[in-house]
């Protein structure tokens, strides 16, 4: 009788064993052994974490928050300290403040607008090559983060925050100097911009850009819109034009550029920029039914999370003066909400 109480007991002994060391071992895949003795306190909302060895925020965003991506969480709540060896950093676990409200106000995003670039220039709509590395210097220095519109829709969705400067780049048409002048300034400060091409014009002279350059750029973490094909005033009718064949010539600029970029690019496109920046309902409409998600004007201003994704506001940078650069910056609107 003794010996099979014993029995039951040692297979008991060895069974909650198991379990236990199963437990353990799981736990140690989420958060490495090194990295449990390193949690000074963990609650569902944050961890308190000394750091044992040299860490960034970008791998213990991936660490903690399932993306790189998110590092500027642990950045933004960690402002003065530095990420050495020793130092004790709070990082958030739970997304906070999705649409940026606050008591005084809530934030916004500006999205900039450029077209092309040279050394020289002799058009608005061209800018000098040292003016937009400054400009993309002050962004640096001054703590804006260059976001995609994928995040920007993430926002606006009210499914995710953004970093409190948070600014948008985007170059319109798809002059060649996006690939030869932009593109080496955006990779100097590790920021990349959203694209709009009007596929008409693509590889179509040694001043457009080319669907391998497009390709290549989209695999560095570009991102690729439609300007329609033609880039032709969407609320414009054509002389002589009644309004079916009106209709029927806008439906196709917008989705056969969709669908010629989706098939050069494997993607689906679903960004999309107005040419001139006009728009009207029916237009709007019309991008809703053919799967655009984002779209963008050149409307000056910047857009809140409750602003219309199909809508949005973007500042051109025509002038070349800092002072006028810096004003487009806006990224919180105050507003007393109490």
């Amino acid at each position: 009788m003794l010996n099979q109480i014993f029995n039951r007991f040692k297979h008991l002994t060895i069974t909650l064993l198991i379990i236990a060391g199963g437990f353990f071992f799981l736990s140690s895949c989420a958060t490495p052994l090194f990295d449990r003795k390193a949690m000074l306190f963990r609650s569902e909302e944050y961890v308190v974490y000394r750091l044992k060895k040299k860490k960034t925020p970008i791998m213990l965003a991936e660490m903690f928050l399932g993306d790189k991506k998110r590092s500027w969480v642990i950045e933004d709540a960690n402002e003065n300290v530095a990420f050495k060896k020793g130092e004790v950093i709070v990082i958030p676990l739970k997304e906070k403040n999705k649409g940026g409200l606050t008591v005084d106000g809530f934030q916004v995003v500006p999205i900039l607008s450029y077209h092309r670039f040279a050394d020289n220039c002799d058009s608005p709509l061209c800018l000098p090559a040292h003016v937009f590395d400054q400009q993309m210097k002050y962004l640096k220095e001054n703590g804006y983060r260059v976001i995609s519109l994928g995040e920007l829709l993430e926002f606006l969705e009210y499914r995710n925050s953004l970093p409190k400067k948070s600014v948008v780049i985007s170059i319109d048409d798809g002059y060649r100097s996006v690939y030869n002048i932009a593109w080496p300034i955006l990779k100097k400060y590790d920021f990349r911009a959203t694209l709009f091409i009007y596929t008409d014009f693509v590889g179509v002279s040694k001043n457009a850009i080319t669907w391998d350059q497009l390709r290549e750029m989209k695999k560095s973490g570009f991102e690729i819109g439609a300007h329609t094909m033609s880039h032709c005033d969407l609320t414009r009718q054509n002389k002589g034009e009644d309004t079916e064949a009106y209709m029927s010539r806008i439906e196709k600029e917008l989705s056969m550029s969709k669908q010629i970029i989706d098939k050069k690019l494997n993607q689906n496109t679903v960004f999309l920029a107005f040419p001139y920046g006009r728009y009207d309902q029916s237009v709007l409409d019309m991008c809703k039914r053919l799967g655009y998600k984002i779209a963008v004007s050149v409307k000056r201003g910047s857009n809140p999370f409750f602003a219309d994704p199909l809508a949005l506001r973007r500042s051109q940078i025509l002038k070349r003066d800092i002072k006028s650069f810096i004003s487009r910056l806006k990224t919180f609107n105050k507003l007393s909400l109490e």
